[in-house]
């Protein structure tokens, strides 16, 4: 009965706005060799939590992150091992580049099963349309090469973004949202959606909006709070209310996604699932637009934590959780402040002396969580410059890099031997440093830092001389420049000649990758151009600059020497970038323009 409903629906609403007929493009026309799974709401037990992870879409629309295809992958694969249930890769529509991403995540990394042992089946790879033909469409060719795959349509329903951004009227919305996941049903089982802004909305209208969309065969309902505007009971009272006045919510799965930007997005989304969500969409550390989202680990670990309170279960690997939080704040440049909950550097550490003397004697006094739950352990196996390829290999596995290749081992062992020689304990910090670079490097740069020499005095100015390889005309280039704020920008000065921009400095930070005098210092920097007047990258104008920010990562034991790795890897993002939008594959990501946000 609900199958012949849903035919007739599905055909009367095609033949009104916004969408003229279905579209003759058909999941065999896409991926004909690919197995199809189904993916519906109805497997999935109702104790269940499904985890869904926006780290590589919404968490890259933080202000100032830009990640590369290879640093998307590399936080894939990390997600993936760490059990989540659903990445949502990107949107697919906003570039070229945003499309073959995605698409390369869902070949390369949906048919996975390293570490998906609790899971049993690979992750679902989702990616992100608006309600229109062209973006759905685009999204389904990307995402289709994965095994199982979704698209997650989205449209506001609150009365300010229909009547001053979207322009049309409440029965519009209807149409369009039904029309939007009609459409997308043809091409995929999978079908999420998203009511924009739902914690402004007028909350029966909502009911009627989503009462369309599941008549019309959506599998999942997100409920976003996009603003951060609620707080927990009126969110949780939201999804109840949702979940009770909507006709067939008992065919779909009920979503959170919720912002931090009064800092309630992880209890939001827990009052979201006591009051019968059963799909959350989380990022690693809570990155994101503004204040960012709900975090995946505060969510993840309160459950761990209370399993007898919150009446869902979940799939995640949490000794991963540290290692990828770790690996997204080094690939995107966010800085993990030390008390940020479960991965934050004093998570587990105690200076009171009662605490310590209760510690001692039963970690439980004054642990909640045992460090080894979320994968911080304590390794007697220690590396040395005498240390071999077999150790170096085994400490890999132990820090889940078990898939990587001979030869990106060979390479990555030939940094570590080059970094034990300066260093007499390298420390799994180190390690991981070691493997963000050689992921945020790649392996096609314009600009190679070749090498750089500095004199510096407390009373003189700084001079520097850099040298650096141009790759693409398979030249050196040296040149030297002057820095009245010390060595640091006598350094970006020089480069700047030879790279021949004149470039912003917008951010810089350096930290210790580990403890002790010998650590490595780690740089993190975002740069933007077409600065009229500057003294070694320092804009004393900023509104002849562009809106376009791009970040550098440089690690060493000389903090000289990161900066300028960073500094170097900036510009060869900036160039990339530019060659991009000249071919159509680029998108920029700036502080002034978002792409999207729900």
């Amino acid at each position: 009965m609900f199958a012949k409903s849903f035919n007739f629906y599905r055909s009367s609403v095609t033949k009104q706005l916004p969408f003229k007929k279905l579209a003759t493009i058909t999941r065999s026309t896409i991926a004909p060799t690919l197995k199809q799974y189904r993916y519906i709401s109805h497997e999935v037990s109702k104790d269940k939590l499904i985890v869904f992870d926006t780290t590589l879409r919404d968490g890259e629309q933080s202000p100032g992150v830009t990640l590369k295809t290879e640093e998307k992958l590399e936080i894939a694969r990390h997600l993936s091992a760490l059990g989540i249930d659903v990445i949502e890769a990107g949107f697919p529509i906003a570039s070229q580049g945003d499309f073959e991403a995605v698409a390369r995540i869902a070949k390369e990394v949906g048919p996975l099963m390293t570490g998906r042992e609790k899971t049993g089946k690979p992750v679902i790879i989702a990616g992100l349309s608006r309600a229109a033909e062209k973006d759905i469409k685009r999204c389904y060719e990307a995402v289709s090469h994965a095994p199982l795959h979704r698209i997650h349509t989205f449209l506001a329903t609150s009365d300010i973004h229909l009547k001053y951004k979207l322009k049309f009227d409440r029965d519009e919305c209807r149409k369009r949202a039904a029309a939007a996941v009609a459409y997308a049903k043809t091409l995929c089982d999978d079908v999420e959606f998203s009511s924009e802004d739902s914690g402004r909305s007028d909350k029966d209208f909502l009911c009627r909006v989503l009462e369309e969309v599941i008549e019309a065969g959506v599998t999942t309902v997100n409920i976003p709070d996009t603003v951060g505007y609620s707080n927990p009971e009126e969110y949780g009272r939201l999804i109840k209310y949702l979940i009770k006045n909507t006709r067939g919510s008992d065919k779909v799965i009920w979503s959170t996604h919720c912002h931090d930007d009064l800092g309630l997005a992880t209890a939001n989304t827990l009052s979201g699932i006591l009051n019968g969500a059963r799909q959350i969409e989380v990022s690693i550390n809570g990155i994101g637009e503004r204040a960012g989202n709900t975090p995946f680990e505060e969510v993840v670990m309160n459950i761990h934590t209370h399993p007898d309170y919150y009446p869902v279960y979940h799939t995640i690997n949490t000794q991963q959780i540290y290692r990828t939080s770790n690996i997204v704040s080094s690939l995107s440049g966010m800085v993990i402040q030390p008390n940020k909950a479960i991965v934050g550097a004093n998570a587990f550490l105690h200076e009171s002396g009662i605490h310590q003397d209760g510690v001692l004697k039963n970690k439980l006094t004054y642990e909640i969580i045992r460090p080894e739950d979320v994968g911080i352990f304590n390794v007697n196996l220690v590396l040395g410059k005498l240390s071999g390829r077999n150790a170096f290999r085994t400490r890999l596995e132990e820090l889940g890099y078990g898939d990587m290749s001979e030869d990106d081992v060979n390479v990555a062992f030939g940094r570590f031997k080059a970094l034990a020689d300066n260093k007499k304990r390298i420390t799994d910090h180190d390690i991981l440093a070691l493997l963000s670079d050689r992921v945020s490097s790649g392996d096609s740069q314009r600009f190679e830092l070749q090498s750089i020499q500095v004199v510096s005095g407390t009373h003189d100015m700084s001079t520097a001389t850099v040298k650096l390889k141009d790759n693409s005309h398979n030249k050196e280039l040296v040149d030297a420049a002057i820095g009245r704020s010390g060595p640091i920008m006598a350094v970006f000065g020089a480069i700047q000649r030879l790279v021949q921009r004149k470039i912003r400095l917008l951010n810089y930070e350096v930290r210790a990758v580990s403890e002790g005098m010998d650590a490595l210092g780690k740089v993190s920097l975002r740069i933007t151009g077409d600065v009229d007047d500057s003294e070694n990258g320092e804009a004393k104008d900023s509104k002849k600059s562009s809106n376009a920010v791009y970040l550098g990562n440089g690690t060493d034991l000389d903090v000289v020497t990161a900066s300028a790795k960073a500094y170097v890897n900036a510009i060869n993002r900036m160039v990339e970038e530019e060659i991009n939008a000249q071919t159509g594959r680029g998108r920029v990501i700036s502080f002034n323009k978002r792409v999207v946000d729900i």
